[in-house]
């Protein structure tokens, strides 16, 4: 299995991650350059949090519409370039989405079982949602709350929840503190 660390081969690893996500999702109305930005930036960060690194090792900003990967755009008209991807203009509602449409198969040997099973899981979340409301979602993270356009999204904010805990939060807390003897 080829999977190359973080540093190396990080945009193939991401090219190939979009081509995957362009494919799963190539019947979702809804997939545009918003929906595919958030697949990736819950994915990467989602694996931050569960293995320690992110799946693509791109970094990410924060942009009006939500967090992006900062090389997005150069990255995606290589891909347009070499013939993998085509965007198409496609008009949803009053706006016109960019469409990824993949020209290939992606080549699936650089990832591991487990960094696919999280982007499948996003996927799924995300499958049912419009722009707007993945761009909504995004809003509510703790890494796109704490910075302004333009700065970049540290991963280890997947640590730290935005909105205040509930009473059923809190309940749950203190039932594993009291397990693992953290609490009286």
């Amino acid at each position: 299995m080829k999977i190359s660390t973080n540093g190396y081969g990080k945009e193939k690893r991401f090219t190939e991650l979009v081509l995957y996500i362009s494919t799963k999702l190539s019947d979702d109305q809804y997939l545009g350059g918003v929906k595919l930005n958030k697949v990736l930036y819950f994915s990467d960060f989602t694996a931050f949090g569960l293995l320690g690194r992110t799946i693509t090792g791109m970094e990410y900003q924060h942009l009006p519409e939500g967090p992006a990967p900062r090389a997005m755009y150069p990255i995606q008209q290589r891909m347009v370039q070499a013939g993998v991807l085509a965007i198409e203009p496609t008009p949803i509602y009053k706006r016109v989405q960019n469409r990824p449409r993949p020209l290939r198969d992606p080549e699936m040997s650089y990832f591991s079982g487990q960094e696919i099973a999280i982007v499948d899981r996003w996927i799924e979340r995300l499958r049912p949602l419009t722009g707007k409301q993945v761009s909504d979602l995004s809003h509510d993270t703790f890494g796109w709350r704490t910075t302004v356009d333009g700065e970049t999204i540290d991963p280890r904010t997947v640590f730290i929840a935005y909105k205040k805990p509930d009473a059923s939060d809190v309940a749950r807390g203190q039932e594993l503190a009291k397990k693992y003897g953290l609490m009286a």
